[in-house]
This record gives C-alpha cells, structure tokens and sequence, in this order.
C-alpha cells in the first residue's frame, strides 16, 4: 500500500499516514481525506471541540464536521453514527500487533522500576502509560510518582477515557487532549517528566514527527538525560532490481514500446508527470520472489531517543554490489532498540532478512508497519557483482531521501528534483497503469471503436483521465474535446499545452474546466450536444477508497444528462460488481477483537475501531480498502461471480444484487473481496478488471465477524460442519455513494 505525506508543523500526527486518506468513520459512505487537517484544527481550538473534513465520494464535495467533547455518550465517539467510527485507521492493526505490545511491554517494566514521573507522546488508546502505571507498583508507589500522557487526536482521547475507565488506571494517568508541544511545565505538569515513552512512528520513522516531538521534550518537557522506550532507533537499506517496482514511476521509458502513439511523457520534457520524490511503504514481502536483492543490508541512520536530535541528518554509506543487475530501487526499514542494554528489539525488516538470521521469518504480519521503497530514477543504475556504488542520505524533521551514484557517473539527484512544483504528481500504481501496454490497448480499442462514423464528435472527459484526452484527440483530428478535469482543473490544462505538440494534437480543440463547474446547459458547450460521455474512470486523490466510490462517474453523467445527444455513447457503458470468497488469515488477525492487550483490557474500544465480531446487532464491519495481494498470506475459495451491474445508459439510480455461491477449494473463509469491472463497449467485450489479479487497483474486503469453515459441495472430504454455499447479497444507495453487503453461509 502506498504512502502519502506531507511536512506538518504538529507534534503527535493522527495515526497512520499510511491511513490518513482513506478514513471512512462517518455514518454514510462521507470519506475523510484529511485527518491532516483536522490536527492542524485542533490546535487552533477548544481542547474540547475538533473539526474534520469530509467528503462525499460521488460529488468530491466537502464539509466540515464538529467534533464535540462529550464522555456521556457511551461507546460512540459521534452522535447518532452507524459504523465503527476509526475502522479505516492502523489503530485496530497496530493493538493487534503482539511483537510490538510485548517489547514494549519488557522494556518498560525493565526501565521503570521506581516510582518516577513518565510521559507518554501521543498515547493511543493509553497502552504505554497503562504500563508505565504498572510498572510503577502498588497504590502508594503511585503517589510518588505520575504519568503524564498526551493525545492530540480527540475520538483517540475518548477512547483512552474508557479503557483507563475499565482497567481502574484513570486517577493514576494525568490525560492531556493536546499536542506534546502545548504542553507547559508549571501549567500543565508540575515539573519536568524522567522517562519518556512514545511510539509515534510511521513506516519511514519520522513521518509522524518523530523529530520535532522529541526535540521539544528535550527542550521543555524532560530532565537532562532521561530514560526513555525506546532507546534508539535504526534505519537500515538494502540495493534491488524489480522489474514490478520500476514500472511504478518510468512511464517515459515504459510507455517508448507503446504502439499507440500517446506520450505522456515525451522525450525532453521527462519531468513533466510522474510521483513524488519520496519513499512509499509497501510489504516487499509480497514482491520476495520478483526481487533480486544487489547488496547486503546496510545501516543508514541512527536516531537516539534518549538525547536531543537533530533536525537535519547527512550521511555517506559505500556499498558492495553482490549481484550483476539494475538498481531500481532502495528498499529500507528501521529496527528499534527499545531498552538502553540493547536486549529488547522490534524490526520491520522484510521477512528475507528475518530468514538470514536463522529466524521463522514469520513474526507476525502487520499493516500498520511495512517496508519503504525509494525509486531510483529512469531505468535504475547498473552494477556488477563486487562493484561499489555509493550512498547519500538526507534526512530533515519528517523525511528521508537518496542520492545513488557510481564513482564513474555522475551524481544522480534523487531527492532535489528541480521543478517540482510544476509536475503533474499521481501516485506510483496509476504511473503503472499508464506505462501498461495492456491497459492501452484497451482503452485504444475502446475509444477507436467509439469514434468510428462519428463526424465532428463534441467528447467530453468526465475524470481526471488525461490520457484519454490526448487519445481522443490523436485519434479523431476533427473532434472538440472537453475536459472537466474534477481534481486536476488548471494543473490538467498546463499539462496537455506543455505535451501538445508531442502528441500531435492543437489546443484550439481541447478545453478544461479550470473552475469547479459543470456543464449544466447548452450553453457551456457552445450549444452542440455531447456524442462522447467518457471515463477510465479516474479521480485525483482517491486512491485509498473504495472501488465503488468510482461510481462517481455514473453520477457525473446523470448530471449532464441534459447535454447528451440522443445517440450519445457512455464509456465505459456499465460497471459490474464482481466478488470472491477469500481465506485472508493475516488481515483478518489484524483487524480481530481486541481483548487483553499485555493484561490491559480494550474490549471497549471494538466498536469504534470497527474489530471483526463484538459490533452491536445490526452493526456490520465496514468494508476496507485495500491491495489484496499485499494482505499476507490469501487464497481464493470460491470463483469470481457477480452480484450486480449498474447501467450508465441511465440516470444514477438504487441497485441491489442477489447471488448463490459455492466453494470451490476447502478452508477457512475470512471474508469476500469485492471489485468493479468497468465494461467499455456495448457488447460486452472490452472489459477492464480492476480485481485482485490486477495488482495497481485497491479492492475492498469485507471481512466476516468469525472465521468460516468451507467445504465443496459432495466432496468425501467435506464434513458437515463445514459451509458449502453462500449467498451474497448487495445493495447501492446513490445518496451517499454507499454500497451495503450481507451474506448468508449455509
């Protein structure tokens, strides 16, 4: 799963970057997009009232939404909600997670052995300061001593309130509803803390802020010298050739064996679109077999807990290639060393490494860590076996970035590239998509065959696709072509005028929507009917929702209803709900009932954070966005089936789907993944699958409460406890863009 980031003045981010896109806690399908947002709100505020944005996946509209302090309201975080208020967050898989919780667990029993005075940034749901209390002994030990905890993320200080309610910790734990750097000595805490415990890193380290929160509590909040869990963090990286991880950023050199002429990114202007200079997690795990590792690991960086960082970090590493290849890429993790002896230790280290070192490699599967993939750009570097290649890092308050270079070439600039501020960034899967000759060709055939007898077409692009933009004016030299450009607007239009003429095309028959509008009347198409309605279908920024939120496409054509031409023709025609039954053990662990945690019980918090099972009746799980091929180990039991379709030949209307299931491979089911087929031809034989074989698409999971027993139907092997059939029933609201799904296992 991919990484979006960006630097944020704030200490204490909401938990985790990873997630912060895709949040989805509100009580129809709104879909929060910036949590980023809302700390900055919060800091601004009342400690006792919270705004977050939401928005609504089938019009891109946003609202502000109040969040009110109020701990009479049981186990909701919000009035009135529906759905598991944080389900779309790590929170859940981070609680999960047992290595973590243990190490943690011995390390702070082994640092606090005397009544002190702890503080814990950015305390979750209060775990760290629930064992720091502990570890501080009895009722009267206590008195000697304190915890003080702060949590900046206000539904996280709810939940907090009640664990420690549960667990009989909420007179030992001082709770702050504030960033660690609001904090005052002699205003808020009486003196300055002797331990500090924290956990506020992303897969990178310091995307959360690791940096700027520990230099203030060095600075105001702690003693000279303190102990502190953990100790020491390392970042480690290793050199690798993967064909799958170049395709995610060289759509120049991928797209030269294209054939159908399009340059998205023409030779010259090689700068012009691509992803953003930095690192993004993914689980490499699930690459192991298309990697080939070129170097050894190496060590990177050092960041001490125990002592003042610094904001800015510069260093030179030489490295051995041990393998002929192409590196393509830098993949990274880090290790912490939680206790200052350096005999507790805790690493996201890709399960190759686990391997090397005589472990299982099978530690546990999370998703709230993963590894972190740099790109080297172009086609990589090459090297030889025993070849030195040299390594400079960079690392500010929140990032950390690469230069990679031989001594016989000149420096690659990997983390300065000039002109930033004037590409058009997309994320790495939809660089792939675009570089994919398969998908090309579809959409060639697609629109060739949709443009066939049409004289002078007026086509309208109703996504972000700048790809069929310049498609449909290659193909077509008399069409007129509109493009409205939801979420790209100005950006869209300087793009196509700067690749124009490398494509062949005038801009005198291209125009963008540079405003947010729409065209409601005749008169915004210089009173010429729409002949082309059409769509990959493709929104900026929604990448961490859910497959069906696309459907905004079927919304944006019921809009323009009233501008389409009798005969106009919708691509792509129709959308075809597909699904699969799924034995998903390591993300159904993840996402599981929270129970005692290290003796801690957080049963309380099951309903917010969306647990499998333990919801109130008639409360489901929601349903998650997510890369099925990078959800630990998965394996498909039934056949892929449909539960229904949605006709774009029509105005956006309800639809509901009933199907019958059976299995076909014996197991565990954990839940179904669910996906849109977009249909691009009237008769059904262009279609472009966005399923879990189709690893640039995130689909969505619904996870059952409790794992089920499945069996194939007059098997010898098959007992009868074992579940033969399902039947999986859907139902879409176009309201809220919401998609409800039940199943019935018999």
């Amino acid at each position: 799963m991919c990484e979006y980031r960006e630097s944020l003045p704030i200490r204490h981010f909401p938990r985790k970057k990873e997630k912060l896109y895709s949040l989805s806690i509100f009580r129809s399908s709104w879909t929060i997009l910036s949590l980023v947002t809302a700390a900055r709100a919060m800091s601004s505020i009342s400690n006792h009232r919270a705004f977050q944005l939401r928005v609504d996946p089938l019009t891109g509209n946003s609202e502000w939404v109040v969040i009110e302090e109020d701990q009479d309201q049981g186990t909701e975080i919000f009035k009135n909600s529906e759905h598991p208020m944080l389900a779309m967050t790590s929170y859940l898989d981070m609680l999960n997670d047992f290595p973590r919780n243990r190490a943690y667990a011995e390390a702070i029993n082994k640092t606090i052995t005397a009544p002190c005075h702890v503080l814990d940034i950015g305390a979750g749901t209060g775990l760290l300061s629930m064992m720091a209390a502990r570890a501080m002994g009895s009722e009267a030990s206590m008195q000697h001593g304190k915890v003080t905890a702060c949590e900046s993320y206000l539904p996280m200080v709810k939940i907090m309130r009640r664990v420690m309610r549960l667990n009989g910790m909420e007179k030992k734990i001082n709770l702050f509803n504030k960033r660690s750097d609001e904090l005052k000595v002699g205003v808020d805490i009486s003196s300055p803390a002797d331990v500090l415990v924290s956990e506020i890193l992303d897969s990178e380290l310091l995307g959360e802020g690791l940096i700027p929160s520990l230099q203030h509590a060095h600075d105001m909040l702690l003693v000279e010298n303190p102990s502190t869990v953990p100790y020491r963090a390392t970042t480690y990286g290793q050199l690798v050739e993967s064909s799958f991880l170049w395709r995610l950023h060289d759509l120049h050199n991928n797209e030269v064996k294209a054939s159908d002429g399009v340059r998205l990114v023409p030779t010259g202007v090689d700068t012009i679109l691509g992803v953003k200079p930095q690192q993004y997690a993914y689980h490499c795990d699930a690459l192991e077999k298309e990697i080939k590792l070129l170097s050894e690991p190496f060590k990177i960086f050092e960041i001490d807990f125990w002592k003042r960082p610094d904001s800015h970090g510069e260093t030179q590493v030489s490295i051995k290639a041990t393998n002929d290849g192409q590196i393509h890429a830098v993949v990274s993790w880090w290790v912490l060393q939680l206790d200052r002896e350096g005999t507790i230790f805790y690493s996201t280290a890709p399960r190759w490494i686990s391997l090397q070192n005589n472990k299982t490699g099978d530690e546990g599967w999370c998703d709230h860590w993963k590894q972190c993939v740099w790109f080297v750009p172009g086609q990589g570097i090459p090297v030889s076996n025993d070849e030195e290649v040299h390594l400079q890092a960079v690392h500010d308050e929140t990032s950390i970035s690469y230069n990679l270079y031989k001594q016989s070439q000149t420096e690659i600039k990997m983390h300065d590239i000039k002109g930033v501020d004037s590409l058009l960034l997309l994320s790495p899967e939809r660089i792939a998509i675009y570089g994919n000759d398969v998908w090309r060709r579809i959409m060639l055939t697609a629109i060739r065959n949709a443009l066939k007898g049409r004289i002078d077409p007026l086509c309208v692009v109703a996504d972000d696709s700048v790809f069929l933009t310049i498609l449909v004016a290659q193909l077509s030299n008399t069409s007129n072509i509109i493009s409205l450009f939801p979420g790209l607007r100005a950006k869209g239009a300087q793009y196509l005028q700067a690749v124009a003429d490398a494509n062949g095309f005038s801009m005198d028959r291209v125009q963008v929507l540079e405003k947010k509008q729409s065209l409601s009347s005749m008169l915004d198409t210089n009173h010429k009917k729409v002949d082309l309605l059409i769509g990959e279908p493709f929104y900026t920024g929604t990448e961490g929702m859910l497959p069906w939120h696309n459907l905004r496409f079927w919304k944006e054509r019921t809009m323009l209803n009233s501008v389409l031409s009798e005969d106009a023709l919708i691509m792509p025609c129709k959308g075809v709900l597909k699904a699969c039954a799924m034995s998903l053990p390591d993300l159904w662990s993840s996402r599981r009932c929270l129970d005692k945690i290290e003796g801690f019980d957080h049963s309380v918090a099951n309903t917010t954070l969306g647990a499998c099972g333990e919801l109130p009746s008639p409360q489901e799980g929601p349903c998650l966005p997510c890369f099925v091929w990078q959800s630990g180990k998965y394996k498909k039991l039934s056949s892929v089936f449909t539960i229904m379709e949605f006709d774009f030949s029509k105005p956006i209307s309800p639809c509901s789907g009933q199907i019958k299931v059976e299995f076909d491979e014996p197991g565990m089911c954990h839940g179904f993944a669910l996906w849109i087929d977009w249909v691009m031809d009237l008769e059904n034989s262009i279609v472009l699958s966005t399923g879990p074989e189709e690893r640039y698409w995130k689909q969505g999971v619904k996870l059952l409460a409790k794992p089920v027993a499945v069996g194939i139907e007059g098997s010898s092997s098959s007992s009868s406890s074992e579940c033969c059939a399902v039947v999986m029933e859907a139902w879409f609201e176009p309201s809220n863009g919401e998609l409800i799904v039940k199943h019935v296992f018999s």
